[in-house]
């Protein structure tokens, strides 16, 4: 079995852009906002949910009032657990599109709906649907890191966390794989699996930019580290790893290893989950800059940092940025999301804090 990406694919141009720069508060300042959010989410009967990749403050105030912390799909199915009619995501628009996917009767808002994703960006739903004819004797796996139209033109939803499993099971049937969006994570799963796997040539701007040869020279400074990586990450990176897993699943190694230094190759954002569960582990991001790289990294999705205490005061006092997905593509799209829920049960795999996306 072989994995090949198709090269007659051209990619629109993603533009990423700047880290978002948010004024500073001082900690009573920060109190007092943390306050009036509180009081808006019992005013709009809202829950909070945010992912691993959010600033440390919306983690812990989700926390603090009753919300969750957790990788995309966690997110999700958290929302459809809440009696609260009101979802408020922080993290990126696939992930607020997913939670309205799977509770069509609550109102989902973001504090930006210009958080967007690398690997979404990079895999419009109409090249993808072309993409899809070209292959008709294929089946379509996407990863949760892409659009509505694109999951309701696929087959099969993954998260890394259950990508193998089902992979596997698609393999022993003798079923040939086109996926996408995340090259990387994809040939992962090919040599992991053995399938025969078509992949579409997107990746993460995130996780592209570790570096193989920097790591290598980190490694020497800490020999005692052990290496994480998530799957999105280049081959030559994911070779070099102790640990190669989703968002909890790296969390869940921090927490359980005996190590007590870790260079994490994922975005930066996870550190204040880690440092709460390991509070004594020394944590050290992966290099991202290149040649001459050193500990120091970028490792931090813009995106995600669209995420802040002060829009989301403002999104709850407005109402604004509500997530809205037409209901012929949410009725096909919730197809394959349930698929992989139902043979996540099937199989007796446990989604709920294993880490997915």
């Amino acid at each position: 079995m072989n994995t090949s990406t198709s090269n007659q694919i051209e990619l629109p141009r993603v533009v990423v852009p700047p880290h978002p720069e948010w004024p500073q508060l001082s900690p009573e300042e920060t109190k007092e906002l943390k306050q009036r959010i509180k009081h808006l989410l019992q005013q709009r009967d809202a829950v909070l949910v945010a992912h691993y990749y959010t600033d440390g403050e919306l983690q812990e105030l989700a926390e603090e009032t009753g919300g969750c912390v957790a990788d995309s799909l966690e997110m999700a199915r958290f929302g459809s657990e809440q009696q609260a009619t009101t979802l408020v995501v922080c993290g990126v628009r696939f992930m607020g599109e997913t939670a309205k996917i799977l509770n069509p009767e609550k109102r989902v808002l973001m504090p930006d709906l210009n958080a967007t994703c690398s690997l979404d960006e990079g895999c419009p739903a109409d090249l993808f649907s072309h993409f899809c004819d070209q292959h008709p004797d294929r089946t379509v796996v996407v990863y949760a890191n892409t659009s509505a139209e694109v999951k309701a033109r696929s087959d099969w939803v993954v998260t890394s966390g259950i990508a193998l499993p089902i992979v596997r099971h698609l393999a022993a049937r003798g079923e040939k794989i086109l996926w996408a969006p995340d090259r990387h994570l994809g040939h992962y799963v090919q040599q992991q699996t053995g399938a025969d796997i078509l992949l579409w040539p997107g990746s993460c701007v995130v996780h592209e930019e570790f570096k193989a040869v920097a790591l290598e020279r980190i490694r020497r400074l800490h020999p005692e580290a052990a290496v994480l990586v998530h799957p999105e990450s280049p081959e030559p990176v994911i070779e070099q790893a102790d640990v190669v897993g989703s968002t909890t699943a790296l969390i869940n190694a921090v927490k359980e290893m005996k190590n007590r230094e870790f260079i994490v190759a994922t975005d930066g954002g996870i550190f204040h989950k880690m440092q709460q569960l390991a509070p004594g582990k020394v944590l050290i991001e992966a290099p991202t800059a290149g040649e001459g790289a050193t500990c120091q990294s970028c490792a931090h999705c813009p995106w995600m940092g669209m995420n802040s205490l002060q829009n989301l005061e403002q999104v709850l006092r407005s109402g604004d940025n509500e997530i809205q997905i037409d209901p012929a593509v949410r009725e096909r799209a919730v197809r394959p999301i349930q698929r992989m829920l139902d043979f996540a049960r099937e199989h007796g795999i446990g989604m709920k804090n294993k880490g997915n996306a």
